[in-house]
């Protein structure tokens, strides 16, 4: 059995919408200078309606326009129906200038919101809402469509790998780091006074005690994969999910700490920290952009890309 074709309106919004302004105005003239459009487009387009519905909505004297009975209910329903498409176009431009940004935990809380002010700078009235959690948590958060764009740390591992789009970003080192002077590196690490750091063998590093952050994030996942996997016996004492708490307890000399460069910079600067260098390990790593492709890319996810492509 074949499915009835739906007829599809052919009245126009264009045609309510000089309907309620001559209603309004009592003339075609005044309804052609409130519309800005001319006398003949506006007398076709209410011609038009009238035969579109089969019955007349003004009576003409002379010059004159008298609203037929018809008139008020036909007026009453173009308001509605002209309220409404004024309400979904307001939501279109309020879902144009929307974006659902995700970051992992060091992304989100060292290198977004610079990129965020440039986002701001070009769309000063962008919407923008941020989740920042862990590499997996992010991931995971796109999947659902949730978050229009994440960025993160460590290559992403999305549960379907045909739904999700991912692209390398940028690059960035992890760090080992100790306090300034560590009981722990007494006697054991040397100083390299030119570079500022210490310098220690892996062996060495393996008997020290290390604070990581948690599985699931991207810093663990390079920390696993690059440094822990030399490492079969180190003394790892705590997995952390927070950054700043790791700079802490480095900075009470609890152990050494290992996070991304962006993290320690200031603490780098003013000497607090101190970078610990590990003779033949590489702990660069690539930072990745990740979206659903079902997502629609509006004109703000494509500003917020354009941002990151100039980073």
């Amino acid at each position: 059995m074949k499915k009835a074709m739906q007829t599809l309106p052919k009245i126009t919004l264009k045609q309510l919408a000089v309907f309620v302004s001559i209603y309004q105005t009592g003339s075609t003239s005044r309804a052609s200078e409130a519309l800005h459009l001319s006398q003949s487009a506006v007398s076709s387009a209410l011609t038009e309606l009238e035969s579109r519905l089969q019955m007349p909505l003004f009576e003409r004297v002379g010059r004159r326009l008298n609203q037929h009975p018809n008139a008020h209910p036909i007026y009453v329903q173009a308001q509605a129906i002209l309220g409404q498409s004024l309400t979904l176009e307001h939501y279109h431009k309020h879902q144009a200038g929307q974006i659902h940004i995700g970051a992992s935990t060091t992304i989100g809380n060292y290198v977004l919101p610079p990129l965020l002010a440039e986002l701001y700078k070009a769309l000063p009235n962008a919407n923008v809402n941020t989740y920042i959690a862990n590499t997996q948590e992010v991931v995971a958060e796109v999947e659902q469509l949730n978050i229009d764009i994440a960025l993160v740390e460590g290559m992403p591992r999305p549960a379907d790998t045909k739904v999700i789009e991912q692209r390398a970003w940028r690059t960035d080192t992890l760090m080992v780091f100790a306090k300034r002077d560590s009981k722990w590196l007494t006697d054991m690490a040397a100083y390299n006074d030119v570079e500022h750091c210490y310098e220690l063998s892996i062996e060495q590093l393996a008997k020290l005690p290390l604070l990581v952050r948690e599985a699931g994030s991207g810093t663990r996942q390079i920390i696993d994969e690059q440094l822990l996997q030399h490492m079969p016996d180190a003394e790892v004492i705590m997995a952390i999910q927070q950054s700043e708490a790791i700079k802490h307890m480095v900075s009470a000399d609890i152990g050494l700490g290992c996070l991304s460069q962006h993290v320690i910079e200031a603490e780098l600067a003013s000497g607090k920290l101190v970078q610990v260098k590990v003779a033949g390990i590489d702990l660069s790593r690539t930072w990745w952009l990740v979206w659903h492709k079902a997502r629609h890319q509006s004109p703000i996810w494509q500003s917020f890309i354009d941002i990151l492509t100039l980073e």
